[in-house]
């Protein structure tokens, strides 16, 4: 670390040095800390920011959506105009976080994690944050950190209520042993039924990125070690000790049975996306194709808009489709799975 890197970080961190847990020995190791966010919407894009402004060294931006208008209640990252260029939320965030602090490393991944890409995407990194909306993510994330032995931080927000805990293996339970199954659908609130208010969004992502600061400055005992709960609205908190809740039949820490990181490449994957009327398709790894193969094939037929990530097309007065380069697809207007892979199949031979 050379002189002026020194002076430049004694001014832009001047109070976080100050913090008698932090200090420049600290410091030092947050700015070589590699943090993995997943997830850019709500919690995602308040973690990022935080992470970006404490000065940890390197992030990698893992998220497979685009920004909308409706993001913007909760998601304050961004801004109108990446809504008007539909940008990948992973594109926008980088682009206004490299604003805020030039001093880090940021790397935008527009994609959707899953175990065809888990193993790259979430290689070399020292922590992984959590900013999902779903529970098949976490349950992938869980085992690829027992299998790598790579902490994580849970958290969801539903409604004016949070959740949260830190896992590390070999320390503390899982997430497994905690929710040993994903809920059935329909048994548990979301962000459709439920809303999303956006003080909560702020308190649970505050709280996930102090137990990143005290795990990369190297004040692990310091790690809360709990299963907390919080509703702002009725001011109801929970702090629940996960310590011994550790299973010995658990498939995943115990029995290291990663059925998560297994795919079937040959498969079409849809899923509904939470508080959006839209579908995501995810086409056979065997179809190829091109934004710029399917504007030429389709610029005669539909309407098209494109920027350098993404092609929206509008297919009719209903539904609008936007392709990413990475064999995804996003249907809007519809919640109905089998309806937008039958749109899909109209436009691309699956």
């Amino acid at each position: 670390m050379n002189d002026q890197t020194v002076l430049h970080n004694e001014s832009r961190y001047s109070k976080q040095l100050k913090v008698s847990h932090i200090g420049i020995a600290g410091q030092s190791a947050l700015q070589q800390a590699r943090c993995a966010i997943v997830g850019l919407g709500a919690l995602g894009s308040v973690i990022a920011e935080q992470l970006t402004r404490a000065g940890f060294g390197y992030l990698r931006l893992i998220d497979r959506d685009f920004v909308e208008y409706s993001n913007l209640q909760r998601q304050i990252m961004y801004t109108e105009q990446d809504a008007i260029q539909f940008l990948p939320k992973a594109t926008a965030a980088a682009q206004h976080l490299q604003a805020i602090n030039s001093m880090i490393e940021i790397d935008p991944i527009i994609a959707d994690l899953s175990a065809n890409n888990v193993e790259q995407y979430l290689a070399n990194i020292d922590i992984i944050i959590d900013g999902s909306d779903n529970f098949s993510v976490r349950y992938l994330i869980n085992e690829f950190s027992i299998a790598h032995e790579i902490p994580w931080i849970f958290g969801a927000v539903v409604g004016t209520s949070w959740s949260t805990a830190t896992f590390r293996p070999n320390k503390t339970p899982c997430y497994r042993c905690l929710f040993p199954d994903k809920p059935t659908l329909g048994t548990v609130e979301t962000c459709d039924t439920a809303g999303v208010l956006s003080p909560i969004v702020h308190m649970i992502a505050s709280i996930q990125v102090t137990e990143a600061i005290k795990y990369c400055s190297r004040n692990v005992d310091a790690l809360h070690q709990s299963l907390l709960q919080l509703d702002c609205w009725n001011n109801d908190q929970l702090k629940l000790n996960i310590a011994h809740a550790k299973r010995t039949d658990c498939p995943v820490c115990a029995h290291h049975h990663y059925e998560n990181l297994l795919q079937d490449e040959s498969a079409i994957y849809s899923s509904s996306l939470c508080g959006r009327h839209s579908v995501q398709v995810i086409l056979p790894a065997a179809i190829n194709y091109s934004l710029d193969q399917l504007e030429q094939y389709y610029t005669l037929h539909y309407k098209l808009t494109r920027n350098p990530y993404l092609l929206k097309l509008f297919y009719d007065d209903q539904h609008t489709i936007v392709f990413f380069p990475d064999g995804r697809a996003i249907v809007q207007g519809t919640d109905h799975i089998a309806r937008a892979e039958a749109i899909i199949a109209q436009l691309i031979q699956i």
